[in-house]
C-alpha cells in the first residue's frame, strides 16, 4: 500500500492507495516542522484510528508538507512518520513539490500556493526551481491567509475598517486589543490564528474595502513571487489553496492587470498529486 500526503500548516490530506483503483481518504491536523516536533506529528497521526490501522501495511509514504524545505526540517517529519509507518520507505519533500506535480500538464509552468502561507516555484517536468524564498508569516507570506488576517486585524486595531466590518468582527468574535495581542504574540501558531479570519473575509469579499485589500495583496504576491521568473508572462501560472479558490474573481483581475496567464486554480492538490504519482512514479501497488 502507498500513502500520499499533502500537508499545509492547518490541515493534511492523506490518500491510501490499496491498489491503482482502490483509494481511501483521511484527514488530520496540518503539520509544519517549524512549529511541530516529531512527537507531536507522530501522536497526531496515531490518534486517527482509521488511518493508524493500516500503519503496518504501508510500503511507501510520499509526504509533501509546509515547512519541509531543508534536510533538517525534512528529517523531523521523516522520523515522525517512521515512528508510525515503521515498515515503509519514506520520502519527505516540500509542499511546493506537491503543487508542481499536482498542476503539471506537460508544459513548463509556475505553480503557486496561497493557503495559510504562500510560495511559488517553476516546474519544467524535470526540475523544480524556487527563485525567491518563502519568509513565513512575519517577514513574508504575501497573498496568504495569514497575510490577509494580519491586514484585517491591524486595520481593526487602527480603526481603519469600515463600520459594518468593524462591528461584525466585534459581534462575531468579541475582539479586543488584548485578545488579538495574546493570540498573535503569546500563543503558539499565530499564523494559523491569523489565517482563521479568512472565512470572515470571504463572507465580506464583495465589500469594496475587502475587495481592494485582497486584490492588492494578490498583486503583491504576483509581483514578488511570480514575476521573479524570467518566463512569468509566457507560461501558465497555477494556483493551489483556499485563497485563490475562494477569491478567484480578485485573482483573475490581479493576474490580468499584472500580465500573467492564469492556469489551474484549485483548492487542494491531492487529486492531481495522486494522478501524478500513478502516472510518473514507481509505486508499489498490488492489484
Amino acid at each position: 500500500m502507498v500513502l500520499i500526503v499533502d500537508s499545509g500548516s492547518t490541515k493534511s490530506d492523506w490518500v491510501l492507495l490499496k491498489n491503482s483503483q482502490d483509494k481511501v481518504l483521511f484527514k488530520t491536523m496540518g503539520f509544519n516542522p517549524y512549529f511541530h516536533n516529531e512527537t507531536i506529528i507522530a501522536n497526531a497521526i496515531k490518534q486517527n484510528e482509521d488511518l493508524f490501522q493500516y500503519a503496518d501495511q504501508v510500503d511507501q509514504v510520499y509526504y509533501y508538507g509546509a515547512g519541509a524545505s531543508s534536510e533538517h526540517l525534512k528529517e523531523i517529519v521523516r522520523r515522525a512518520l517512521k515512528r508510525v509507518f515503521n515498515k515503509a520507505s519514506i520520502i519527505v519533500d516540500h509542499d511546493l513539490v506537491a503543487s508542481a506535480y499536482a498542476t503539471y500538464t506537460g508544459v513548463p509552468s509556475i505553480s503557486c500556493i496561497l493557503g495559510t502561507g504562500s510560495n511559488s516555484c517553476h516546474f519544467d517536468g524535470q526540475g523544480i526551481a524556487e527563485e525567491v524564498p518563502a519568509l513565513a508569516y512575519i517577514l513574508g507570506d504575501e497573498g496568504s491567509g495569514s497575510y490577509f488576517g494580519k491586514k484585517l486585524l491591524s486595520a481593526f486595531l487602527y480603526k481603519h475598517l469600515p463600520k459594518v466590518i468593524h462591528e461584525d468582527l466585534v459581534d462575531r468574535f468579541g475582539l479586543t486589543k488584548d485578545i488579538i495581542m495574546e493570540n498573535v504574540y503569546m500563543m503558539p501558531h499565530a499564523n494559523v490564528y491569523l489565517a482563521s479570519f479568512m472565512r470572515f473575509i470571504a463572507e465580506h469579499k464583495d465589500h469594496p474595502w475587502v475587495d481592494d485589500m485582497v486584490y492588492e495583496g494578490l498583486k503583491e504576491f504576483i509581483r514578488i513571487h511570480v514575476l521573479c521568473y524570467r518566463d512569468a508572462k509566457e507560461v501558465p501560472v497555477h494556483f493551489i489553496g483556499s485563497v485563490g479558490y475562494f477569491f478567484r474573481e480578485q485573482l483573475e483581475r490581479a493576474a490580468s492587470d499584472m500580465g500573467i496567464t492564469l492556469g489551474i486554480v484549485t483548492r487542494k492538490p491531492i487529486d492531481g498529486l495522486v494522478k501524478y504519482h500513478l502516472d510518473h512514479m514507481d509505486l508499489i501497488l498490488h492489484d
